[in-house]
C-alpha cells in the first residue's frame, strides 16, 4: 500500500502539469484484451468524445453484453469549456483509460477539463466521492484577509451548490465570483455534478467536497477537487475558458494528491504506516518538484527575453492574460515605419472609419498591409484587443491572415498579409473594373465568403460573429480568392450560445440585420443577413442603398423582392454577367438564396452550413422565401459605419434609423427552373 501511494505521489507531484490527469483502474479480472467486454468498452470509447461534444458536454451509454454482463460508460466535460477543448480532453482521457486499464472491469479518469468512466455495474445514479484528485496551491491567504476570505468563499460556494443542484442547467453546473479586499481581488469558483445525480445527492457531494477542502487545504489561493460524482474549484484569477485560452495557467506552486478508493471492510489496519509514508513522500518530493518547476520556468523566461527585444506597451495592458497569448506577434514600431516609408501617402492603400491602411515591405522582402488606427478612431482598445486576439487564432483560406501588431505609445498598428487586388467593392461597383469579373469569378467569390463565414460560425475552435460583413471588408488575392477582413467589430459566443445582446450597436447600416440595428440582438443569423445583401450587390453591381432602374430609384432589397414576386428577377442582374443559360441558372439560384438570407424572421434564415450546401448542390430544393426586412429611404447612408453607445459611450454616429416597411405577401413566389 505504501509503495503504491509513493508511486501515485511521484507521478502527480513531479509532473505538476496545468492539466491534472489521474486514472484509477479498479476491479481487476483475468480476461484477455480481445474479450467481449474489452471490445465493447473500446467500441464505446472510440466515439465517446464525439457523443459528449454533440450532446452539450455529457453522454452516457449502456451496452448489454449478455444476461449477466452489462457495460456502463460516461463522459462529462466542465460546463464552461469550448466544444473543441472538451473533445480533445475526452478523446485523450479515453485513450489513457484504454491503455492503462486493459484488464479491469471498472476505471475512471479524472482530468482537469473532463471525466470518463466505465464499469460493469450501474453507477449513473450513485453518489461516489472516491477515488478523488485534490490539487491546491502551496501559498496561503495571510494577514488580515483570512476571516474575510473564508466568509466570502463559503458564501459563494453555498450559492453555487444550490444553483447547481436545483437549477435548470442540464450539466448541473454553476460558476460565479465575489470580491474581497486583498489587492482588490476576486474569488472565482465553479461547481459541477454528474447530471444523472439527484438534486439531493448533488448537494451532498458538493458539500462533502467543500468539507474536504476545509480539512486538506484551508485558505489556499487555489483548490481543485475532482471526484466521480462532482467537482469543486476556486482560484483568484478568471478561469481562462471564459476568454480565448484553451488551458488555464498553472498556479504559482501546486500540489496534486490522488486519493484511492476506500479499502474493503476486511482490510487490515495499516493506516498509520500508510499515513506516515504519505507524509514522508510529501515532505521530500514537493519541495524538490517546486524547485525543479521554478528552475524550468526561469530558463524559459530567460530564453524568451533573449530571443525578443523588450517592447513598450500602453498602460492597462500589462496584466491581460488574453494579450499575452499573442505577445509573440508584436512588431517593433521602427521596423514598420521603415517598411511603409514612414507611412507615406504613396503607400496608402485606403482609408476607413478607423484609420488608414498602408502597403509595406519587411526586411525579409515580405509584403504587408498595415492598418494604422487613427487617434480619433472609434475603435478603442477594446476593438483593437478584440481584433488581435480573434484574428490571431483564425486560420482559413477565406480569412485574411493577421501577421502581428504593434503598440508604441498611442500608436496601434495591425499587420496583415498583403492582398494585392484590394477589396471587392472596388470591382463590383466600378463599371470599368467590373468587366473582367465574369460570373465564374463572382460565383467563386460568393462561395468563398460563405465558407469563410461557416468557419467562423461553426468550424473554428471559437464561435465568432463578424457583425460588419460588407463588400469593402472582402479582400481579393492575386487569384481573386475572397478573404474576409476587419474583425474589429467581431463578437465571440461561448459554447452552445446562439445569440447575444448589446447596447453598443456597431457595423455598417445597409448590411445590418433589423433585429440588430433596432434592438441590439445579434447572432450568426445577423451575418447571414449581411451575406444575403452582399450577394445581391455582387449580382446586380449596385449598392444596397439603391437600385437604379431607368428613372426609378429603389432600395436593393425592395426592388429584388418586387422583381421576384412579379417574375422579372432577370432585370436585377448586371448585363455583364449574362453569359449563358448555365450562368443564368446559377445567378437565379444565388438570388433565391440571398432572399432566404435576408428574410425578416430570424428563424426562417438558413445557417451558413445550409447556404454552403445550397451553393454546392443543385439537387437541394430551395424553400420559398418570405418577405425581406426592407430599409426604405432614409437620411442615413446605408454604407455609413454605425456606432451607437448608450450610457457607457461618448459617441452616437447617427440619431436616426430607417423604419422597417412591411409588405404583405398573398401568394407564393415562383422559382425559375434551370436544366442541369
Amino acid at each position: 500500500m505504501g509503495t503504491s501511494i509513493f508511486l501515485i505521489l511521484v507521478s502527480y507531484i513531479i509532473t505538476i502539469l496545468p492539466l491534472t490527469a489521474a486514472q484509477f483502474c479498479l476491479n481487476q479480472f483475468n480476461f484477455t484484451a480481445k474479450s467481449t467486454f474489452t471490445e465493447a468498452r473500446n467500441f464505446i470509447f472510440s466515439s465517446l468524445a464525439t457523443n459528449v461534444t454533440d450532446r452539450g458536454g455529457f453522454f452516457t451509454a449502456t451496452l448489454h453484453l449478455d444476461s449477466d454482463n452489462t457495460l456502463y460508460a460516461l463522459g462529462l466535460c466542465r460546463g464552461e469549456l469550448f466544444k473543441e477543448i472538451c473533445f480533445d480532453c475526452i478523446s485523450a482521457a479515453s485513450q489513457a483509460v484504454i491503455g492503462n486499464c486493459t484488464n479491469h472491469k471498472e476505471a475512471i479518469a479524472l482530468w482537469d477539463h473532463c471525466m470518463v468512466r466505465y464499469s460493469d455495474r450501474s453507477f449513473f445514479n450513485v453518489m461516489d466521492t472516491r477515488p478523488a484528485v485534490f490539487g491546491w496551491a502551496t501559498n496561503n491567504i495571510i494577514g488580515n484577509y483570512v476571516e474575510e476570505f473564508d466568509g466570502v468563499l463559503s458564501s459563494l460556494v453555498r450559492e453555487l451548490i444550490v444553483s447547481a443542484a436545483t437549477g435548470y442547467s442540464t450539466l448541473k453546473f454553476a460558476t460565479d465570483y465575489k470580491n474581497f479586499t486583498m489587492q482588490n481581488d476576486r474569488i472565482y469558483a465553479l461547481v459541477q455534478c454528474v447530471p444523472t445525480l439527484s438534486s439531493g445527492d448533488c448537494n451532498n457531494c458538493l458539500s462533502g467536497a467543500f468539507d474536504d477542502y476545509t480539512r486538506c487545504c484551508l485558505l489556499r489561493q487555489y483548490v481543485n477537487i475532482w471526484s466521480p460524482s462532482c467537482s469543486f474549484r476556486f482560484q483568484l484569477k478568471p478561469f481562462s475558458e471564459f476568454t480565448l485560452d484553451a488551458e488555464p495557467p498553472p498556479p504559482p506552486s501546486q500540489v496534486i494528491v490522488s486519493l484511492p478508493p476506500p479499502p474493503p471492510n476486511n482490510a487490515t489496519g495499516k493506516e498509520g504506516k500508510d499515513d506516515n509514508t504519505t507524509r514522508t513522500v510529501i515532505l521530500i518530493v514537493v519541495p524538490t518538484a517546486i524547485f525543479v518547476m521554478a528552475l524550468i520556468v526561469t530558463c524559459i523566461i530567460l530564453r524568451k527575453r533573449k530571443q525578443r527585444k523588450p517592447r513598450q506597451r500602453t498602460e492597462g495592458w500589462e496584466d491581460s492574460s488574453e494579450f499575452s497569448t499573442v505577445d509573440s506577434l508584436q512588431y517593433d514600431f521602427d521596423t514598420i515605419c521603415v517598411a511603409t516609408d514612414n507611412f507615406s501617402n504613396a503607400n496608402m492603400l485606403g482609408r476607413g472609419g478607423f484609420g488608414a491602411v498602408y502597403r509595406g515591405r519587411l526586411p525579409n522582402g515580405q509584403e504587408i498591409a498595415v492598418k494604422r488606427l487613427s487617434r480619433g478612431s472609434q475603435q478603442g482598445e477594446l476593438e483593437f484587443k478584440n481584433e488581435v486576439i480573434l484574428v490571431a487564432k483564425l486560420q482559413h483560406r477565406n480569412l485574411v491572415r493577421l501577421l502581428g501588431f504593434c503598440l508604441e505609445g498611442i500608436e496601434r498598428l495591425l499587420i496583415y498579409e498583403f492582398v494585392p487586388n484590394a477589396s471587392l467593392d472596388h470591382f463590383i461597383f466600378d463599371p470599368i473594373k467590373r468587366a473582367p469579373l465574369d460570373w465564374e469569378r463572382c460565383y467563386k467569390i460568393i462561395g468563398g465568403v460563405a465558407r469563410g463565414l461557416l468557419y467562423l460560425h461553426e468550424d473554428s475552435r471559437l464561435r465568432i460573429i463578424h457583425r460588419d460583413l460588407k463588400a469593402s471588408n472582402v479582400l481579393l488575392d492575386a487569384e481573386m480568392n475572397p478573404k474576409i477582413a476587419d474583425f474589429g467589430m467581431a463578437r465571440l459566443l461561448v459554447q452552445d450560445e446562439t445569440q447575444g445582446n448589446t447596447s453598443r450597436i456597431v457595423g455598417t447600416y445597409g448590411y445590418m440585420a433589423p433585429e440588430y440595428a433596432m434592438h441590439g440582438q445579434f447572432s450568426v443569423k445577423s451575418d447571414v443577413f449581411s451575406f444575403g445583401v452582399l450577394v445581391l450587390e455582387i449580382v446586380s453591381g449596385q449598392k444596397n442603398k439603391y437600385f437604379r432602374n431607368g428613372e426609378n430609384v429603389e432600395d436593393l432589397l425592395s426592388y429584388t423582392w418586387k422583381s421576384w414576386r412579379e417574375g422579372t428577377t432577370s432585370n436585377l442582374i448586371d448585363p455583364t454577367l449574362r453569359d449563358s443559360l448555365d450562368s443564368m441558372c446559377e445567378i437565379m439560384r444565388c438570388i433565391h438564396i440571398a432572399l432566404l438570407c435576408v428574410q425578416e424572421n430570424i428563424a426562417d434564415r438558413p445557417t451558413m452550413a445550409s447556404v454552403v450546401q445550397m451553393l454546392t448542390s443543385f439537387l437541394l430544393t430551395l424553400t420559398v422565401p418570405s418577405e425581406p426586412a426592407f430599409f426604405m429611404h432614409s437620411s442615413i447612408d446605408p454604407e455609413l459605419p454605425l456606432l451607437r453607445e448608450d450610457r457607457d459611450g461618448v459617441t452616437e454616429r447617427s440619431k436616426s434609423r430607417s423604419k422597417s416597411v412591411h409588405v404583405s405577401i398573398n401568394e407564393a413566389s415562383l422559382t425559375e427552373l434551370c436544366p442541369r
